[in-house]
């Protein structure tokens, strides 16, 4: 009985199953084949590594992205290198920026991609500061630059994030004037490479870590001064937009005075130099006292001087008749009172005085009108038993028992 004929090879990846995959020589092949269709292309970075073999006849170098970390390995025919003398005397050096035009390159049996370079050219200082410029205009669109986004440093911070090359001037100088300023200043320190490939990517996670920790009240960029090529990290757009990003105020101490990165423009405050920058982090302790002093004695002279004002006020209140000799205000409204009373007592007794004169008037009047006042003077009041007047003769014929009042008494009597 015949064998069954072998299954046809997938023609496209796609088609591919665990039961009919590809051998790695088929996937190899159509790589190779596929990336040799790839144009050449214009690819800028900068230059990590370089081995240069003697009696080889080409150069071997690492290229890596001036923003991440990301690299690509670029062969390069000596002869090309050869025409770049004039450019760069000293060849390429590690951290030359570069732009090379080169294809993708597959080597199936090391399964490797590489990038093969016949032309090579060195990115010049003003190339790099026109695209620098061009970079700034469009941050300065995006108010990144603005002094309304830029937020106020904290009067003492309880801890300064300092992001500064390994072992550097930059590093002493921020920490030694700090704490001469203000001894209890505590850091939180993170070395990085501040200049070559690896400055970005390094300190944008510096920076992101320390902008991360509560206990970070102000983060410090601080690199001494240097070349254009050698602070070109503190311009880069990946870096730049870290910092306007970042929650923490960032103070950028990046080189000398003349020095101005892009980071200057977008950090909350701009130092001079990495020593100005711990002036402006911490205040100065002798400063502050002195201030204390100054305030403290300002404030006993405003309290003695409202003291002594408030003093000769109330002196001078007290001076016054009515505070001075309170009691003369009142005795001379008690001898008013006293008056009142006098010429009220004199009133009343006057006019008593009056009435009883009027009275005893009045009395002698009464008694002299009264009918006791005739009968004293002899005469008699005649009247009938049932007490009526005999005022005629034929009021009491005769026989009529009658009664005579007299003064002192009655008589009784007969009419005859």
């Amino acid at each position: 009985m015949p064998a069954d004929p072998p299954p046809r090879r997938p023609s496209t990846a796609g088609e591919t199953t665990a039961e009919n995959p590809w051998p790695v020589r088929l996937l190899a092949a159509k790589m190779d084949a596929y990336i040799a269709k790839m144009p050449w292309t214009w690819v800028e970075g900068q230059v990590v590594q370089v081995s240069d073999r003697p009696g080889s006849s080409v150069v071997f170098v690492t290229l890596r992205d001036a923003d991440t970390d990301m690299s690509l390995p670029v062969t390069i025919a000596r002869r090309v290198l050869g025409r770049l003398r004039d450019a760069l005397p000293d060849g390429l050096a590690h951290g030359t920026r570069v732009v090379v035009h080169a294809r993708p390159e597959f080597f199936a049996k090391r399964g490797s991609l590489s990038l093969a370079a016949d032309d090579v050219r060195p990115v010049g200082v003003g190339e790099l500061l026109a695209r620098l410029e061009h970079l700034k205009r469009v941050l300065r669109s995006e108010g990144l630059f603005d002094t309304a986004r830029k937020r106020p440093l904290p009067f003492l911070p309880r801890t300064v994030g300092l992001v500064c090359g390994r072992a550097s001037a930059a590093e002493r100088d921020v920490v030694e004037n700090a704490r001469l300023r203000w001894p209890a200043v505590r850091f939180e320190v993170r070395e990085v490479a501040v200049q070559g490939p690896n400055a970005v990517t390094e300190v944008v996670a510096a920076l992101a870590e320390l902008d991360a920790d509560p206990a970070v009240d102000v983060v410090v960029l601080a690199r001494g001064g240097g070349s254009v090529e050698d602070l070109l990290p503190f311009s880069n757009e990946a870096l730049v937009r870290a910092v306007a990003a970042a929650r923490t105020p960032v103070v950028s101490a990046i080189g000398h005075e003349v020095d101005s990165p892009l980071v200057d423009l977008v950090a909350d405050v701009r130092a001079s130099t990495p020593t100005d920058a711990a002036r402006l982090v911490v205040p100065d302790v002798v400063e502050e006292l002195a201030g204390v002093r100054q305030l403290r004695s300002r404030a006993r002279r405003a309290v003695t001087g409202r003291v002594e004002r408030e003093g000769h006020a109330l002196a001078a209140l007290r001076s016054r008749p009515v505070l001075a000799a309170p009691h003369v205000l009142l005795d001379r409204r008690a001898a008013e009172v006293d008056g009142l009373r006098e010429r009220a007592r004199r009133a009343v007794s006057g006019r008593l005085d009056r009435a009883a004169v009027d009275v005893e008037h009045l009395r002698t009047s009464v008694r002299a009108l009264s009918p006791r006042s005739t009968l004293l003077r002899g005469y008699a009041v005649v009247q009938r038993e049932d007490g009526s007047l005999v005022r005629e003769p034929q009021d009491a014929p005769a026989g009529t028992a009658l009664r005579l009042r007299l003064a002192d008494g009655e008589v009784a009597a007969t009419a005859g």
